[in-house]
């Protein structure tokens, strides 16, 4: 298996990149298909995440990112199980591997099953000899290393199987957004994204906000109206409507916007259609907050300049990942070049 070398790489990526960015009539045919294996995953929601890897890989993005890396001539076989939670999240796993000159063994979530099987194809297509750098397996087997993405209880298995190789296992994380009452309306918008794309599904998506002590959540709720609609996906209705009831029953007091519920909690996690918030006296306490829980926290949404461990983005970026924010913080391509 030869390497390709990384002008040639850029080339390859950014076509892919060009035809993710504007779907022809077969792609945007698959985006439609994929509501039929899991319901998570609607038209919108869909394309907006081929849109998103569409336009990570311009070719400029492509030279800084491929362009901080040596690696090594030995071809590694790196067993990939990837997440599911939102559509082609594991995508740049595969695309780390492929530009790494390894050879990736995937096996896929039955969550997210199709899409990306038909992006590696596209791929194979505009460079055939990548076809030789992959293939999909139901068992890992045979393997040099592993990058596995579950939950706190699955990587406690992925531990044990995988620990004796070099690895990479991520836990459960969620992302964070830090407000001080001086935002504008469009600010707060945007925060919106943060919370509600793929339902709140993602890692980068807000769980929890940190916000002042005496903040007042009305113009917070009157920013995020427009997202209302969010409330007619039945997945997404039914969580609501759960968690509305037990903190009804529970008399917990909470607020209601009609599609958000707004609950004063310490945890991060927050469930689904819920949104937990914590109060700070000055903003060094926020930081400390953030601090003290960084290992579970992808990403902080926040204009301010944080003194904080985790990658801190503006409004509505949170799932708008360049292609060097690597999920926890870990360099996948550091890892990889080091096999």
């Amino acid at each position: 298996m030869s390497k390709i070398n990384i002008p040639d790489l850029i080339n390859i990526f950014s076509t892919l990149g060009e035809q993710l960015s504007n779907p022809d009539e077969q792609l945007i045919e698959i985006i439609n298909d994929e509501l039929h294996y899991n319901a998570w995953f609607t038209p919108d929601n869909v394309a907006k995440a081929v849109k998103a890897i569409g336009k990570s890989l311009n070719r400029a993005d492509l030279q800084t990112w491929l362009g901080k890396y040596n690696f090594n001539s030995s071809n590694k076989k790196v067993g990939l199980i990837l997440a599911g939670n939102i559509p082609m999240v594991g995508f740049h796993d595969v695309l780390c591997v492929l530009a790494s000159g390894n050879y990736a063994l995937i096996k896929t979530s039955s969550q997210d099953n199709h899409l990306i099987k038909y992006v590696l194809q596209k791929l194979v297509e505009i460079q055939p000899a990548l076809a030789d750098q992959f293939s999909y397996v139901e068992r890992l087997e045979k393997f040099d290393a592993v990058i596995a993405t579950g939950s706190n209880n699955t990587s406690r298995y992925f531990d044990y199987y995988f620990g004796k190789v070099p690895n990479i296992i991520r836990k459960n994380r969620n992302s964070t957004a830090v407000l001080t009452g001086n935002e504008t309306e469009q600010q707060l918008h945007e925060l919106g994204h943060d919370i509600f794309d793929y339902y709140g599904l993602g890692c980068r998506n807000v769980s929890k906000l940190l916000v002042p002590e005496g903040y007042n959540f009305n113009f917070f709720f009157e920013s995020i109206q427009s997202y209302e609609d969010i409330i007619h996906h039945h997945k997404y209705n039914n969580n609501y409507d759960y968690n509305k009831s037990i903190y009804l029953v529970n008399r917990d007091e909470h607020l209601d916007n009609g599609f958000l519920l707004v609950k004063k909690d310490e945890r991060l996690t927050s469930p689904l259609a819920v949104l937990f918030y914590s109060n700070y006296k000055i903003l060094h306490d926020a930081e400390q907050m953030i601090n003290a829980e960084s290992e579970k926290i992808q990403c902080v949404v926040s204009d301010e300049k944080l003194n904080v461990s985790n990658q801190v983005v503006d409004f509505g970026q949170s799932q708008q990942p360049k292609l060097w924010d690597y999920a926890d913080g870990i360099d996948t391509m550091d890892f990889l070049s080091n096999l």
